[in-house]
């Protein structure tokens, strides 16, 4: 049984994938609408400079939430509370400390778009997600 779905938002389109997905996925839980959780990480640059961290974090956290403003809207069109939130470190990291914290029961996740080469190099996201997550990953195409 789902109680608890964190879906990671980054604002692209496989993004927006995996919300839907998880919107979808709430109406095969009968009896309860498991809660739904998108969360966005402000990663900082390397290095980081004080000053500049600051400028990105905030730039990056009212850049999300006027993208959640969308994702609550459709959300309520379809009778769906979510809740959201901004955090800040590597993605992959964050997602999974987040996914333990709340005990979550799945993660959602968008496949990236890059190339072999870079998902070689600096590993993908939804890669680390599905690696370390505490809970089921889903990863959407």
């Amino acid at each position: 049984m789902l109680r608890k779905i964190l879906v990671a938002f980054d604002g692209s389109e496989q993004s927006y994938k995996a919300f839907d997905f998880a919107l979808e996925l709430t109406k095969l839980c009968p009896g309860t609408t498991p809660e739904v959780m998108v969360v966005s990480v402000a990663q900082p640059p390397e290095p980081a400079d004080i000053v500049e961290v600051d400028a990105i974090i905030d730039s990056a956290t009212q850049h999300y939430e006027e993208l959640f403003k969308g994702l609550r809207d459709n959300a309520k069109e379809r009778n769906i509370e979510i809740n959201t939130e901004v955090v800040v470190g590597h993605p992959a990291d964050q997602l999974v400390k987040y996914a333990n914290d709340k005990k979550c029961d799945m993660l959602v996740v968008g496949q990236t778009g890059k190339s072999r080469i870079e998902s070689w190099l600096l590993g993908s996201v939804s890669k680390r997600v599905s690696t370390y997550s505490p809970c089921t990953v889903t990863i959407v195409k």
